[in-house]
C-alpha cells in the first residue's frame, strides 16, 4: 500500500520540480507539516535543503541573495501571523531589486480564515502591493498549480517576489494527485531589428554614447553579451549600483566610468551630463532616479530592456527596445563592427578617467589618532578580496563609499541593496554566499547600526561553519548616513541618530566566532590578514572617521537642492 501523501508533500515535490536547492526559514504550528516534510523526508523521496534561520526578514534576505546569485528561484517558508508579516521587508526589496523569490506562508485553517483567531491575517492582501503574486491556496488539488504561477510570476520579464499562502489544513490535507513538472520558461527574442539598426546608426551618429547598466543587465548572459560588444566597440560604460561588475579587468581602462546613485556629483554623472546618447541597459529608475542624473532634462535617451520602462518627466527615452537583452546586445555588437568614438570623445574621456582615478585618494587626514580614513579601509579590504569572492554591503554611509569605490569585476560578486536601500542585508547575504559559493570567502560590510539589524544571524554561520569575513565600520553609535544628511539639511543639527556601544568582539565571540578589532590604523593590515586566513565566521570591528561625510553629498552638477 503506498504511504499516504499530504499538502505539504505536494509542495515538497512542487520545490522539487522547480530545481530549488535550499529553503531557508522558520517553522511554526500552522506550517509545521512542511517543515517535517523538508526535514524528514520519506524514503525514496526528496527536498531541497532547510537552513533554519533565526529571524524571518533574514531568511527572506537570503533567499533573495541566493537567487541574485545563482539566477534561480529563491524560496523561503515560515508560519503564520507575525512569521509573514516579518517577511515583508525582505520580499519588498526582492521586488524593487528584480530577485526572484517565492515565499510560502502559513495561515489558519480555511475555517478560520475571518474569525478573530489565534495568528489570522490576510497576508495576500499584505503582500499584492509588493510582489509579482499573492495567492491563497483554498483546495489542497490546487497546491502545484499554484505554486507553479508563483515561480512563474517571480521569474517574469520584471522578476521578483511572489507570495503563496497556505492554510494548515491544506498542509495537512491527504492527497493523491501528482505534483505539476515545471513548465519551460517563456524566453523572450531580440528587440526589434528595425530598432536595433537604428540604434547603430545613431551611435554612429552620435559624439559621445554612452551606456548606463542597470540590475537588469548583470546577469551572465547578458554580460558576456556585454562584454562581446565592449570587446569590438570600446564605449563608456557606467553601473548603477547594482550594475556593479559588469565591466571586467581587461576592459576596464577602456571602459568604466564610475558608478552612479544617490548624489549627482560622481564621474558617471558627469559623463552622463556630456553625453549626446545615453542607452540604458537593463535599468530600473527604482536604482537612481532619472530626476537626478537627468535632472535639466535634456539627454537624448534609449531604452534597452527586458520590460517597457516606467516613463516620467525626466525618463522620456525616444525609443524602447524590448526583448532578451543579451540577443540584442549580440546583434547590436555585429552592426558597430568597425565603429570608434570620434577623437575629441576619447580626449573627454582621458579627462574623465583621470577624475575617476583621483576620486579614490584620500583627501583629508581622520581627525582622531585611532580612526581608519574610509578609502584606506576600502583599499586594505581590496586587495585581499580576489575575482571568485563575493562582498555584500549593508546600507549606511559605508555603503555610499563602497559603492563609489570598490572595484567589482566578476557581475553579481559584489551585491548591494540600492532599490529599496534596507538595513540589515549585508550579513544574511554574505551566508548564502558562502554557501552556494563554498569555494571562496564571502565579506559582508556594514555599519555599527546596520549591523544589528541581522546580527543574531552569525549564530546561523557558526552552526554551518561558514568562512564568512563580516567587516563592521564603526563610527561610535550612530545612524551616520541618515546623521550627515540630516546636518547638510538642518544647519548641522540632527535627530534620532544615536544609540548605544555594544563590543562587537565580546559579541562574535558570545556566538562562537572570531572577534577582532583595528585599535590603531597601523593595525588594519595585520588585522585582516588574520581576518581573511581564519576558517569559520569573523567579525571586524574598524573604528571609522566619517567626519567628513558631508563631502559626499557636497558639490552636485546642477544641484537636486
Amino acid at each position: 500500500m503506498a504511504e499516504q501523501k499530504y499538502g505539504a508533500d505536494l509542495v515538497v515535490e512542487s520545490l522539487n520540480n522547480h530545481g530549488v536547492d535550499l529553503v531557508f526559514g522558520i517553522p511554526g504550528a500552522k506550517i509545521d507539516r512542511l517543515f517535517e516534510s523538508l526535514e524528514h523526508t520519506a524514503e525514496g523521496r526528496k527536498a531541497p535543503k532547510l537552513i533554519v534561520t533565526r529571524h524571518e526578514q533574514n531568511a527572506a534576505f537570503m533567499a533573495q541573495a541566493f537567487a541574485r546569485i545563482t539566477g534561480k528561484t529563491g524560496v523561503v517558508v515560515v508560519t503564520s501571523g507575525p512569521g509573514v508579516g516579518n517577511l515583508a521587508t525582505g520580499l519588498m526589496t526582492a521586488s524593487a531589486e528584480s530577485d526572484p523569490v517565492v515565499a510560502i506562508g502559513g495561515q489558519v485553517p480555511r475555517r478560520d480564515l475571518y474569525r478573530l483567531t489565534h495568528q489570522s491575517t490576510n497576508s495576500v492582501a499584505l503582500f499584492n502591493p509588493i510582489t509579482n503574486f499573492s495567492s491563497e491556496i483554498q483546495d489542497p488539488n490546487n497546491i502545484s498549480e499554484i505554486i507553479a504561477n508563483a515561480f512563474s510570476a517571480a521569474n517574469g520579464a520584471k522578476k521578483g517576489a511572489a507570495f503563496v499562502s497556505l492554510p494548515q489544513d491544506v498542509d495537512d490535507a491527504p492527497v493523491t494527485i501528482e505534483a505539476l513538472p515545471q513548465v519551460a520558461e517563456a524566453k523572450q527574442g531580440a528587440a526589434s531589428i528595425a530598432d536595433l539598426e537604428w540604434l547603430a546608426a545613431q551611435i554612429r551618429e552620435a559624439k559621445l554614447p554612452v551606456l548606463l547598466v542597470g540590475a537588469r543587465g548583470s546577469d551572465d548572459m547578458t554580460v558576456e553579451a556585454l562584454h562581446q560588444l565592449l570587446g569590438e566597440t570600446p564605449l563608456p560604460v557606467v553601473e548603477t549600483f547594482q550594475g556593479a561588475g559588469v565591466i571586467s579587468r581587461d576592459l576596464e581602462e577602456a571602459t568604466f566610468f564610475g558608478r552612479i546613485g544617490l548624489f549627482r556629483n560622481q564621474t558617471g554623472d558627469k559623463l552622463l551630463k556630456q553625453s549626446d546618447l545615453v542607452i540604458t541597459v537593463g535599468y530600473d529608475a527604482i536604482e537612481y532616479e532619472p530626476r537626478n542624473w537627468n535632472k535639466e532634462n535634456q539627454l537624448n535617451i534609449v531604452a534597452l530592456d527586458t520590460a517597457p520602462v516606467q516613463i516620467d518627466n525626466n525618463f522620456v527615452p525616444q525609443r524602447q527596445l524590448v526583448g532578451d537583452i543579451a540577443q540584442s546586445l549580440s546583434i547590436l555588437s555585429e552592426q558597430l563592427k568597425g565603429y570608434k568614438l570620434p577623437d575629441e570623445s576619447r580626449a573627454t574621456l582621458k579627462q574623465l578617467k583621470d577624475d575617476l582615478n583621483a576620486s579614490d585618494e584620500p583627501t583629508y587626514t581622520p581627525a582622531e589618532g585611532n580612526l581608519n580614513h574610509p578609502l584606506n579601509v576600502i583599499k586594505a579590504i581590496q586587495q585581499r578580496v580576489t575575482d571568485d569572492m563575493t562582498v555584500s554591503t549593508d546600507i549606511g554611509s559605508h555603503y555610499i563609499w563602497m559603492a563609489r569605490h570598490f572595484k567589482s569585476y566578476v557581475a553579481r560578486h559584489f551585491l548591494i541593496s540600492n532599490g529599496m536601500q534596507t538595513l540589515g542585508v549585508g550579513l544574511p547575504w554574505a551566508i548564502t554566499a558562502a554557501m552556494v559559493r563554498p569555494n571562496a570567502k564571502s565579506i559582508s560590510v556594514s555599519g555599527d547600526g546596520g549591523f544589528f539589524f541581522s546580527a543574531m544571524e552569525l549564530e546561523t554561520a557558526v552552526r554551518l561553519n561558514l568562512d564568512t569575513v563580516h567587516i563592521v565600520w564603526n563610527d561610535n553609535a550612530h545612524y551616520d548616513m541618515v546623521k550627515f544628511q540630516e546636518e547638510m539639511k538642518y544647519d548641522g543639527e540632527s535627530a534620532g541618530v544615536d544609540f548605544g556601544n555594544i563590543d562587537l568582539v565580546k559579541y562574535a565571540e558570545s556566538f562562537g566566532a572570531k572577534g577582532l578589532r583595528v585599535n590603531t590604523p597601523d593595525e588594519l593590515e595585520s588585522v585582516l590578514d588574520e581576518a581573511f586566513n581564519t576558517k569559520g565566521p569573523v567579525v571586524v570591528d574598524i573604528p571609522v572617521d566619517y567626519s567628513h561625510n558631508y563631502e559626499l553629498g557636497d558639490k552636485l552638477i546642477q544641484s537636486e537642492g
